[in-house]
């Protein structure tokens, strides 16, 4: 028998947890944004031609609880209410994911886009449970809005022209989004849209970035600005 000092046990426990985090992945590119937009359009199309696979697939709090369907806080994402919606997000999916993932390469893209994504809709499926309503969610807004955070510290001079009109650089345009939709969350504005999964994409990007990636995306910021 042998004994290990504790404080070393720890210390080893520590860097093993750290080591699997943060272990990366052969940089490479596939184009998986270009995936997932195709992925998205076929959804669509689906819950179109079949409406009760809408049911199936959006984030339904009551189903969850009462059915168990759990699969829905990560199906939740590929399911969009009209051809508006879908074509806004993929257009940031597009214009943003694109750039984030020759960056940072294709597959630490999807990890990140598919770990946001769900666990946005499971802080959202929380949120809803313990205020009581049972609002249907869809849309992939929480993961691009977390793609659109990777962009503004991946690439913090970008300038992004919000409305084609006025140049906004990508921090700055965070900065404004995460304002608006804490304005909009708590006075209830714009009824119909999922404030806080929006909030949460942002939210889980800057951890994922702090805690996988090892980049403080404020410090980042404050270099940069």
């Amino acid at each position: 028998m042998c004994t290990i000092d504790e404080s070393f046990a720890d210390s080893y426990v520590s860097a093993m947890a750290n080591t699997l985090l943060n272990k990366k992945f052969r940089y490479s590119y596939t184009n998986v944004a270009l995936k997932l937009i195709i992925a998205n359009v076929v959804v669509f199309l689906v819950t179109m031609v079949l409406p009760q696979a809408y049911g199936y697939l959006a984030m339904v709090p009551s189903y969850i609880v009462y059915r168990h369907w759990y699969w829905q806080v990560f199906t939740y994402m590929f399911v969009h209410a009209d051809i508006t919606h879908i074509l806004f997000n993929m257009l940031g999916l597009f214009m943003f994911g694109t750039q984030v993932e020759r960056r940072i390469g294709s597959k630490e893209f999807l990890l990140f886009y598919l770990l946001t994504g769900t666990l946005s809709g499971v802080f959202s499926l929380i949120s809803y449970i313990s205020a009581g309503t049972n609002v249907i969610l869809v849309g992939a807004s929480g993961a691009i809005y977390a793609v659109l955070f990777a962009f503004a510290v991946l690439y913090p001079y970008a300038r992004v022209f919000v409305f084609g009109i006025f140049p906004l650089r990508a921090p700055i345009l965070v900065i404004l989004y995460t304002l608006l939709e804490m304005f909009n969350q708590v006075f209830g504005s714009t009824r119909g849209v999922a404030h806080l999964t929006h909030l949460a994409g942002f939210a889980f990007a800057y951890l994922y970035f702090l805690l996988r990636l090892k980049i403080n995306p404020i410090e980042e910021w404050r270099r940069n600005r």
